[in-house]
C-alpha cells in the first residue's frame, strides 16, 4: 500500500467516529470531498453569530463554499441560488435536513451548538460531488 492511501486511510478511520458531532480537533474528512471541484480546504468563519453558505454555485451542482469552520453557536444559514435544479442539505447523521426546492432565495438555518465535523449533502447531486462540511472547533479556526 502506498503511504499515502495508508495516511489518508488512516485519518479515514481514525476520524469515522467523531464524524456528525461531539468529536474534536482529530476529525477528518476522509475521502467526503473526493470529486468536488470547487473544495480547496474549509474557509474560516469562526467568530461570527451567522454565516451563508451559497446552495446551486459554479456548475449549480455545489455549494459555496463546501467546507467552513465555525465557532459553536454558530446559525449557518443555506441560501438557494435557483441554479442546478432542485437541491436539499441533509446531513449524513441525521441531525438537519431542508426541504428540496429550486426557488432562489430560498434559505434554510441550522444552529451549531456542539463542537463536531458535520458532514451533508445534496440527495439528487452527492454522487456528482455536492457536499459540503461544518466544522465547528470551541477554540476557533486555523484558516484550513
Amino acid at each position: 500500500m502506498e503511504r499515502r492511501t495508508f495516511l489518508v486511510t488512516a485519518a479515514s478511520v481514525a476520524g469515522a467516529g467523531c464524524i456528525g458531532g461531539g468529536g474534536g480537533e482529530g476529525d477528518s474528512y476522509g475521502d467526503w470531498f473526493d470529486g468536488v471541484d470547487n473544495f480547496d480546504g474549509e474557509v474560516d468563519r469562526t467568530g461570527q453569530d451567522e454565516t451563508r453558505v451559497m446552495v446551486g454555485v459554479d456548475d449549480g451542482l455545489a455549494y459555496g463554499p463546501p467546507a467552513i469552520i465555525i465557532t459553536p453557536g454558530t446559525t449557518v444559514v443555506w441560501e438557494w441560488t435557483g441554479n442546478g435544479g432542485g437541491h436539499n442539505v441533509v446531513s449524513d447523521d441525521g441531525i438537519f435536513e431542508s426541504e428540496l426546492t429550486k426557488e432562489a432565495g430560498h434559505t434554510f438555518e441550522q444552529t451549531f451548538d456542539d463542537s463536531g465535523l458535520f458532514r451533508y449533502f445534496c440527495t439528487p447531486h452527492s454522487d456528482l460531488g455536492m457536499r459540503g462540511g461544518v466544522r465547528v472547533r470551541a477554540g476557533g479556526g486555523d484558516g484550513g
